[in-house]
């Protein structure tokens, strides 16, 4: 028995010495982002020198950094800069038919570069494009941002835009909900330049039924309140929010509805110096508190209202970004740029004042609980309003509207993963999130320009650092 004990202690100390001599071997991760202060957006928290591990597109180790190596094909260093979650693009435009299928796929390089990793197509006319682009991205053919589309508009007989779903009845409505989930679509988006109140309000409760999301313009001819009631999920631009933010809004949305049988029917631009002058903060409480409680978000697009109003007086012709943009997408801004320059002094003013006005209700809106969420309207005909970089500057005019930078970044971020549904899986740096994320040089939190001083990215678990992404940008260029 006692030499039994012997030869089992001998036989353990020799497995013992073979398992010490064994070389460690490490997990081999896609990308290591280590030293890294990473900012937390949910709560504004810095959790400093952690290390982010990734593998297959997903983050798979979040932890204070104190092993002594990391096993990894791309290695990261994050020293001394900011991890966030990748922007999201909540308002974008892919548009302008078949000839310009290839000088919109350009717009991808653009928005990853300036660190958005998703954006939201709110409608167009080239959606099988759109949809091939998503499924190449995510086989990992070229990079670019992931893609939430809502498919082609709804709008009503003889629409403003090429491609829009003209619909009239409950029965048209029901067609053009039944192409777009054959489409299989994200959400539905809802135009106004044609469609009747009516209209309007039947796409909203159908698509409710359907389980759809929808979002849109609205026509002046129904208020906000009745849309919300109804079910819409976002309101797009504040033109609408601030129609229902006037004291007078049954009376004006009344005399919009009588003016439809005349020769010259009232739209909105002829009302907004009325809804100005019968603005009230009562209004403007009501509604905020109803789209609060319903959980209907809004996209204030405050940058390309500021860009548009200041079109008369700004040369963009110099522009470092212009050079990026295609020549056929820069022909579609000629339209909006000679509308501008024939504006009356009195109508540039106005414009002024309105965008103003605008600013003033997103801290309202973000007090009274609406989720905001952080949109730039880039794409074709929409001038000088530069894809990627126009979010930044998105970011930078929500927070000096009075956001916080970390609402800001939150408008850029969560919300717009909380409003596609997708909050478990992205938006955050934890395990098991999608690893879409930015690397930054300074703290956003402290300057929310900051955004702009790009390390690198990371886009489906592939890091792209500043010198490639400069190639990548260098590839799109204007030759």
């Amino acid at each position: 028995m006692h030499f039994t004990r012997v030869l089992l202690g001998l036989s353990l100390a020799a497995l013992l010495a073979g398992c010490a001599r064994r070389p460690t071997i490490l997990p081999i991760y896609d990308v290591v982002v280590n030293h890294v202060t990473i900012v937390d957006v949910a709560t504004g928290q810095l959790r400093p020198n952690q290390v982010v591990a990734i593998a297959r597109g997903k983050i798979v180790e979040v932890q204070p950094a104190d092993k002594d190596s990391y096993a990894a094909k791309q290695y990261v260093n994050g020293n001394g800069r900011y991890l966030i979650p990748g922007l999201w693009d909540m308002h974008v435009h892919f548009r302008g038919g078949d000839s310009l299928v290839a000088a919109n796929k350009k717009s991808l390089t653009l928005y990853l570069a300036h660190g958005i990793t998703t954006v939201r197509d709110c409608g167009g006319d080239m959606t099988t494009s759109v949809l091939q682009w998503r499924a190449d991205m995510d086989a990992g053919k070229y990079a670019g941002p992931r893609i939430f589309t809502s498919g082609p508009k709804i709008d009503g007989p003889g629409a403003y835009w090429p491609g829009s779903l003209e619909v009239e009845t409950p029965a048209q409505i029901g067609k053009a909900l039944d192409s777009l989930q054959r489409l299989k679509v994200d959400y539905v988006k809802i135009y106004d330049s044609k469609i009747s109140g009516e209209a309007y309000l039947n796409t909203i409760s159908q698509a409710q039924r359907r389980g759809l999301k929808t979002t849109g313009h609205m026509p002046y001819s129904v208020t906000l309140s009745d849309a919300v009631k109804r079910g819409l999920d976002a309101t797009e631009h504040l033109y609408y929010v601030f129609k229902a933010c006037s004291g007078k809004e049954d009376s004006l949305t009344a005399l919009v509805r009588a003016s439809l049988q005349t020769p010259k029917p009232l739209g909105l631009f002829a009302m907004l110096p009325a809804v100005y002058d019968t603005y009230s903060p009562a209004a403007a409480s009501r509604i905020f508190k109803l789209m609060a409680r319903r959980h209907t978000a809004a996209v204030p697009t405050l940058y390309i209202g500021q860009t548009l109003a200041g079109l008369p007086d700004n040369d963009h012709a110099r522009d470092t970004l212009l050079a990026y943009i295609d020549p056929k997408i820069q022909a579609t801004y000629a339209r909006r740029a000679a509308s501008a320059r024939q504006q009356p002094l009195a109508a540039r003013q106005f414009s002024q004042k309105l965008e103003t006005k605008f600013r003033s209700l997103v801290p309202q809106m973000q007090a009274a609980g609406v989720p905001i969420l952080a949109g730039s309207d880039s794409g074709p005909f929409n001038s000088f309003v530069y894809p990627g970089a126009s979010l930044q500057e998105e970011l930078v005019l929500l927070v000096r509207a009075g956001l916080t930078p970390l609402q800001a970044l939150q408008a850029a971020t969560t919300n717009g993963a909380k409003f596609m549904g997708v909050a478990e899986r992205t938006a955050a740096i934890a395990v098991g999130r999608d690893a879409d994320l930015v690397l930054l040089t300074a703290n956003p939190l402290e300057n929310i320009a900051n955004i702009r001083q790009i390390d690198a990215v990371i886009s489906r678990g592939k890091a792209y650092p500043a010198a490639a992404l400069a190639n990548l940008m260098r590839a799109v260029k204007n030759r």
